[in-house]
C-alpha cells in the first residue's frame, strides 16, 4: 500500500528541489514547497494543482519563513518530512576577494534558511510524534576546495548543525546531513562549467534519491549520509 506523506522542499524551483518535487508528486505524496522565483512557482502551481502547494518564499526570510509555515500548518498540519534543500554558492574566487553581500547572502540562505525552517516546522513535527528532517550537505561540506570558501563554511556548517540537532530531537524525529553526490546542475555549472555535464541530470539523481530519503529512519540519526 502506498503511504502518502507530506513532504516539504524549500528550493523548489530549479535543480534537484524541482527534481524531487517531481518525483514525490509522481509517486503520489503531497508536495509543499518554495522557492524565490515566482513565474516558476506560479507555473508549478497550475501545472500540478493536485496534491500540492507551492508558493513564494525567500527561506532567509525569518518573517516570510513563520508566515508559510503557520499558513502550511493550519492546511495541512506538520510535515512528515522537511527537506532543507534551498542553496546557493559564490561566484568562483578567493576569499579576500568576495564582496561582504555575497558572503552574507551565502550564510543567510544555506545555514539561516535552515534555522529558520527548523524553528517553524519541527515543533509541530515534535507534537506530531514523529518526522524527519533532511539537510542537503554536500561533498564540500565534508572536504574543500579553492575558490568556494563561502560555500564550503556553509555546507560544514549544516553538517554540525545536523548532529547537534539530532541530539536534541525527541525519539521517533530524525535529523540527517545528506550529501546528494556530485550532480549536473546550476551550481556546479558554476564552478567546473562544461565539465558539469559528465555528472548525472537532477531527474535521474531524483529517482534514487526520493526513495532513499523516505528510507530514512532512526538509526540515522545525526548520521551523515549520502545518497547511494
Amino acid at each position: 500500500m502506498n503511504i502518502n506523506n507530506q513532504i516539504i522542499i524549500t528550493g523548489v524551483t530549479k535543480g534537484l528541489g524541482m527534481a524531487l518535487a517531481k518525483e514525490y508528486i509522481k509517486q503520489g505524496h503531497t508536495v509543499i514547497g518554495c522557492g524565490r522565483n515566482a513565474n516558476i512557482i506560479g507555473s508549478m502551481s497550475d501545472l500540478y494543482s493536485k496534491n500540492t502547494d507551492f508558493q513564494v518564499v525567500d527561506i532567509s526570510n525569518y518573517k516570510e519563513v513563520s508566515s508559510w509555515a503557520q499558513d502550511i500548518i493550519n492546511k495541512y498540519g506538520p510535515p512528515d518530512y522537511l527537506i532543507n534543500n534551498a542553496g546557493v554558492i559564490n561566484k568562483n574566487n578567493y576569499l579576500w576577494n568576495i564582496s561582504p553581500d555575497e558572503f552574507s547572502s551565502v550564510i543567510d540562505i544555506n545555514i539561516k534558511g535552515v534555522y529558520n525552517t527548523i524553528k517553524e516546522f519541527v515543533p509541530g513535527m515534535i507534537a506530531k510524534g514523529k518526522g524527519t528532517v533532511v539537510n542537503l550537505s554536500s561533498g564540500w561540506g565534508r572536504s574543500t576546495s579553492p575558490e568556494v570558501a563561502p560555500y564550503c563554511s556553509s555546507k560544514w556548517a549544516i553538517e554540525g548543525l545536523s548532529k547537534s540537532l539530532a541530539q536534541e530531537l525527541p525519539d521517533r524525529i530524525t535529523c540527517v546531513a545528506l550529501n546528494p553526490g556530485v550532480i549536473d546542475t546550476d551550481m556546479l555549472r558554476s564552478c567546473w562549467k562544461d565539465q558539469a555535464a559528465q555528472y548525472e541530470d537532477p531527474e535521474n539523481w531524483a529517482k534514487r534519491a526520493a526513495p532513499f530519503i523516505l528510507n530514512i529512519n532512526n538509526n540515522d540519526r545525526g548520521v551523515s549520509l549520502t545518497v547511494s
